[in-house]
């Protein structure tokens, strides 16, 4: 019987844009995702695989916007939704190295999600304006920060 993995990702919105991050493999374009450790709440880990995985941090709303499911390597992931009002953008983060990030207007990251749920969470939160978040509030900072 598969296993049910339990994740957590941030929906990050801005300008009518969508952060996006490429699969550790570099095929697919997703949202920053990942595993829920025991210690942490799901908005934590949300939190967590923001600044890991795409190098923004921020707030991270305290409801969750939906959730969808995933099969991977006969698993099947629960992953449940933040939004995050992004406050900060570093050039440099944990997984920099093997991801890139990529702010995309809302209809093509639709084209680019391939979970039909994900694309709804999506255009509902496009549509209701979750997160607000404007570029002028966001400070890109060049520097490395937490050791990268």
């Amino acid at each position: 019987m598969p296993r049910v993995i339990r994740q957590a990702a941030v929906l990050a919105i801005r300008d009518g844009q969508l952060c996006m991050v490429t699969s550790r493999n570099g095929r697919r374009w997703v949202i920053p995702k990942g595993q829920i450790e025991r210690h942490q709440t799901d908005a934590e880990a949300a939190q967590a695989e923001a600044w890991e995985e795409a190098g923004i941090m921020g707030s991270v709303g305290p409801e969750a916007l939906g959730t969808f499911e995933y099969s991977k390597n006969g698993n099947n992931h629960h992953v449940v939704v933040f939004p995050m009002y992004v406050t900060i953008e570093r050039e440099k983060w944990p997984e920099c190295h093997f991801r890139d990030r990529e702010w995309v207007k809302i209809e093509e990251a639709l084209l680019r999600i391939e979970e039909p749920e994900l694309r709804n969470i999506v255009m509902r939160s496009a549509e209701l304006g979750h997160p607000p978040t404007s570029s002028a509030e966001v400070e890109t900072v060049a520097e490395p920060y937490g050791g990268i």
